[in-house]
């Protein structure tokens, strides 16, 4: 019996994978093995940086707040540990953007803490 490979499904699975390396630099973008190692690692890249980015925006928000406290005379954590004892349930995000967009709204919030 002659050996039977299925050329339709193989070359369209490569067609996927090439369709994805597209913008890539070198045989990258066009060599099959080069090609698909490049994508895996870019797919794993992608999944963890998925994780990194709510680390790296939260260590943003953090920095943001603290540069606006301390003007007023606080840290960072004694701002965050003053707004907990004041139970006002404001998260990082909100307060930077605060700082940053309101001043007036973010001071008036550092007043309410103090």
């Amino acid at each position: 019996m002659p050996r039977s490979v299925n050329h339709v499904a193989s070359r369209a699975r490569r067609k996927r994978m090439l369709k994805l390396a597209k913008g890539y630099f070198g045989r990258r973008k066009n060599v099959w093995t080069v090609a698909k190692n490049a994508i895996e690692k870019g797919l794993v890249y992608a999944y963890r940086d998925r994780k990194v980015k709510k680390r790296t925006f939260r260590s943003l928000w953090i920095a943001r707040i603290n540069a606006a406290v301390r003007p007023e005379g606080l840290s960072y954590s004694q701002f965050i540990h003053k707004l907990d004892v004041a139970k006002l349930n404001l998260n990082r995000k909100v307060l930077a953007d605060l700082a940053m967009n309101h001043p007036e709204a973010f001071k008036a919030v550092v007043a309410k803490v103090k």
